[in-house]
């Protein structure tokens, strides 16, 4: 697994956590306390939560149930993202919106032919309009514009890097009960005794209590799964804008006898991961050999190339394939030799949702 190094924010000598009079910990060690622990840590305290995706909100929520709008919980919010509060926009399933053959055709492919290029620049309109149906209802639904919670990226970057969290039930109301409060668009630069300090701020956000939702650093997992720097360097590639290159999302060119397992993600980790673990397994049987170093590197260079051009951050290292899943599957089937087109049917193989039961058997 690659979220078992928490991400702490680095912050000039003088105003780190150790400035803070009160506490501060990471959402990691909060989630390890059962429920009652949990309640009384946050009981009767200013808790203030860095970060705005899944364990960020459900914290701030827990909190509010606790405290209530006597002490409110403040939640610091950097990047505004599409959360989710349900899977069925304007009544529509997700899934046949975005998990099936259907909308792959609209983005740009590594490894794609002209037709398919000229197809997806063609259907680029289309894309638009998929996105801005499924922001429409967030937005109706989240009350986003209300809130000032408008994120400025669409849909689609949000998926295409992994970004999209489903929102606890009646978070919004908890905030305009003002039991959660949301500091919006900001950028924290350090701690002082009484709290938060904000760019541009003068006062600082009074806390009891820190959470640092702020995620994990998978590509240090990665790194130190060696000892040697040298070789740290070398697996998580020397380029800091770059993603990590593993082919197949799974194997570094320059050390083939390594296979990671988990780093790279989707919107269903279960199953993206165990498709992988089943092409590993044919490999390592010898039922198929990998490429040349050179094809490798070319495919990675591809993968790395539309991770960029769709995610909503430029400087985005992760590897999220949830909005072109199909694809990369396909590719895997077509390492091992099987059929790439799962279902029955013109209609069912371009329009259904694909899911694990598709690559049974």
């Amino acid at each position: 697994m690659f979220s078992q190094i928490p991400n702490i924010p680095k912050f000039p000598g003088n105003k780190g956590p150790e400035a803070f009079e009160g506490e501060v910990i990471h959402s990691m060690d909060y989630s390890k306390m059962e429920p009652k622990t949990a309640a009384n840590f946050v009981k009767g305290k200013h808790v203030a939560v860095v970060g705005f995706q899944k364990s960020g909100m459900d914290i701030a929520m827990e909190c509010s149930t606790v405290n209530g709008i006597e002490r409110p919980c403040t939640v610091v919010v950097r990047t505004l993202h599409w959360n989710l509060p349900d899977f069925s926009p304007w009544g529509f399933h997700l899934g046949y919106l975005y998990m099936n053959r259907f909308p792959e055709l609209m983005v740009h492919k590594p490894g794609e032919g002209l037709l398919l290029s000229l197809l997806a620049t063609t259907l680029s309109p289309l894309r638009w309009a998929f996105s801005k149906f499924v922001e429409s209802y967030i937005k109706r639904k989240n009350r986003l514009a209300q809130h000032g919670m408008v994120p400025e990226h669409s849909f689609l970057n949000d998926l295409s890097s992994c970004s999209l969290s489903v929102l606890p039930d009646g978070f919004y109301d908890r905030v305009e009960e003002r039991s959660i409060k949301l500091i919006k668009k900001v950028e924290i630069v350090g701690f002082c005794k009484e709290g938060i300090l904000l760019k541009g701020q003068a006062e600082p956000i009074k806390s009891d209590l820190v959470i640092l939702a702020t995620g994990f650093r998978g590509i240090d997992k990665l790194k130190h799964i060696f000892e040697s720097p040298k070789y740290q360097e070398f697996i998580a590639g020397i380029d800091d804008s770059a993603a990590v290159p593993l082919y197949r999302e799974c194997i570094h060119p320059g050390i083939p006898q390594l296979a990671t397992i988990g780093f790279s993600e989707s919107t269903t980790n279960l199953y993206t991961s165990e498709i992988r673990c089943r092409w590993l397994a044919q490999l390592l049987d010898g039922k198929f050999k990998l490429p040349s170093v050179k094809m490798m590197e070319k495919d990675i260079a591809e993968w790395d190339k539309y991770k960029k051009r769709y995610s909503f951050n430029k400087y985005y290292r992760g590897s999220c394939i949830a909005a072109l899943h199909v694809w990369h599957n396909d590719q895997l089937c077509k390492d091992m030799g099987w059929n790439p087109k799962r279902k029955k049917g013109f209609w069912a193989e371009w329009f259904e949702p694909y899911g694990p039961m598709d690559y049974t058997g």
